[in-house]
């Protein structure tokens, strides 16, 4: 029989490189949700890929980012670099050949990081020069001693197979932590309100208050129809009415989508009801935070 190998590995870098559609491409199914918004993920989520040569881990982060002005900023930092504690291997993913201040904060970051370290060049699709690439990629190796850099495209899947035969390398020899069956560490409550968060920030684009999040008030089977009531909280009074959009066409669409996921994720009927409450100032409430779910995972 061959050897069963096992391990964490963190997804690090700066908001918006792809590392929660990294993750989603890897396990096969959708974890963590995706926008175009950066710091879409707000929590330590992991996804659990299990065959019969190993089990890997993924624990994807929150975007690390310079900007700390906000308890929810810090929160975000602190969730982030808390993650590389304790993990067998870390993939950096950057963006193509934009190189920002932030992926050199990442960076520096990982100088406390003594387990392998694998470079993940995302987005490479974007690179329309292909001229250009060889050259950043040379740059980015002299930037630290990386076990491997690998261009990928995680919206295609284009070698994620390498990335993931990189991994595999560095997991120690060891029984699966997780059922064969399990795919996360979290609950349906969360990853329901995860769903309606998503469908908020793809809907509200530019307009999207980033002092939005959303809580589950009830969560209960009745019938065999999955029975969800879901508050959306914003920081102004004025991001209210943007939430619901004109005749409250908004929220009818961000409740359909989302109750639309839920059904394919949960594989059961569900009634979806929103509501938008204000709470003045939240994110920049570290008690606020916590009641609304912002813990230390």
């Amino acid at each position: 029989m061959s050897e069963f190998h096992c391990g964490f590995v963190a997804l690090v870098g700066r908001p918006n490189v792809g590392k929660s559609t990294i993750l989603n491409r890897l396990v096969g199914q959708k974890i963590s949700i995706t926008s175009k918004r950066p710091q879409t993920t707000r929590h330590r989520i992991l996804g659990i890929k299990t065959d019969a040569k190993g089990q890997i881990v993924f624990v994807d982060t929150p975007g690390l980012h310079h900007t700390q002005q906000r308890a929810m900023n810090r929160y975000l930092n602190r969730a982030a670099v808390d993650s590389l504690r304790d993990v067998d291997v870390v993939v950096f993913v950057v963006e193509g050949t934009r190189w920002q201040k932030d992926d050199d904060w990442v960076l520096e970051k990982l100088e406390q990081v003594s387990c392998p370290v694998i470079l993940a060049v995302n987005k490479i699709d974007h690179v329309t020069d292909k001229a250009e690439l060889l050259p950043h990629l040379q740059a980015l190796s002299a930037k630290r001693e990386f076990s491997e850099l690998i261009p990928v495209c995680a919206k295609n899947g284009d070698n994620l197979d390498q990335l993931e035969t990189a991994v595999r390398k560095h997991l120690p020899e060891s029984p699966p932590l997780y059922g064969e069956d399990q795919v996360t560490d979290r609950s349906e409550r969360f990853l329901a309100a995860e769903l309606v968060r998503e469908k908020l920030f793809r809907k509200l684009g530019e307009e999207i208050p980033y002092g939005l999040t959303v809580e589950i008030e009830c969560f209960k089977t009745e019938k065999k129809i999955l029975h969800i009531h879901a508050l959306i909280w914003v920081e102004k009074s004025g991001h209210k009415p943007i939430v619901i959009g004109s005749k409250g066409e908004r929220l009818k669409e961000v409740g359909r989508e989302a109750r639309q996921d839920m059904e394919k994720t949960f594989g059961r009927k569900v009634f979806l009801q929103l509501w938008v409450k204000v709470k003045e100032g939240w994110a920049d409430d570290e008690r606020a935070l916590r009641s609304l779910g912002y813990n230390e995972d």
